[in-house]
This record gives structure tokens, sequence and C-alpha cells, in this order.
């Protein structure tokens, strides 16, 4: 049985992942495996390659634009949007400005491939820029432990 969570600002773990702060706010573990609830702050131009993941995914704008591009289609969104993913469903997005995402996923587990693909954050704020391009072929080895599938840019 899940326990109930409060957990104000700043509480939690926090990685630092693609040159983004990602926030674990509710994890997989005190669902019951239910759900894991992310908060992601991400500067321009540092969103995800193409991917799919087993997980539904439901993405609330807090603040902040992103252009979302979810299969043929592309989106500008922005504070108070609400975007819902179906598993399976391809997507990546780009922030046009720093973006604040409170990001859902059920079932939970997502957490465990941003601890182990990140790094755990030392202050909660969004970490340096990256000095290279991401290594995509570790990213697709952890997220596939988590049933995230990256896909191959074009």
């Amino acid at each position: 049985m899940a326990d109930s969570v409060i957990r104000d600002k700043g509480e939690g773990r926090a990685f630092w992942m693609l040159g983004g702060l990602y926030e674990c706010r509710v994890s997989s573990d005190e669902t019951g495996g239910a759900i894991t609830v992310m908060e992601m702050t991400i500067p321009e131009g540092a969103g995800p390659p193409p991917h799919s993941h087993t997980q539904q995914e439901t993405v609330y704008v807090i603040d902040g634009t992103a252009r979302y591009h979810i299969g043929n289609e592309t989106q500008d969104v922005g504070p108070g949007s609400i975007i819902n993913l179906p598993a399976g469903t391809v997507e990546t997005f780009e922030p046009t400005s720093t973006v604040r995402l409170l990001m859902t996923y059920a079932p939970g587990g997502m957490e465990h491939f941003f601890a182990e693909a990140g790094e755990e954050a030392t202050e909660r704020r969004v970490p340096p820029p990256l000095d290279g391009p991401p290594d995509v072929e570790r990213l697709a080895a952890i997220g596939a432990k988590y049933g995230l599938q990256l896909q191959a840019p074009s």
C-alpha cells in the first residue's frame, strides 16, 4: 500500500540531466509503483532526443515555452498547457525559453532512469551547459532497462 506524500519545494531527490534540473516530486516507491511525478526545469535548447516509453506521460507546463513534436505533429505550448501522451508515442520537445514542466508517468519508475543516466544535483539550479553532445548510446542502454526507447535523430 502506498503512503501519503507531502513534499515542499526543494525536497526529494534531484538530478542534472541533459542540461536540465530534474526533481523527483513523488517516486514510484512512494506510490506502490502507480506513478512517478517529476518537475523539470530545462533551458532553451536542452530538450531530450526523440523517444517513446512504455508509460503514459502527462505533462503540465508550469512556466516557459516549448515546441512539442508528437508523431508527425508540432505544437507550441506555454503556461497552463497540458499534454497527454499514451504509452508508445514517439515525441520530443525543444524548450523555446527556460521551461518548467510537471511530468506524471504511469505506471511509475521513470525516476530510476533519471537517477542512473543523470547525476545527483548538488544544488537546485539548472547545471552549466553541456560541453558536448550527450552519449546517446549510453542513454539508450540505460533507458531500455526502464521502458524508454530513444529514436535515431532525424
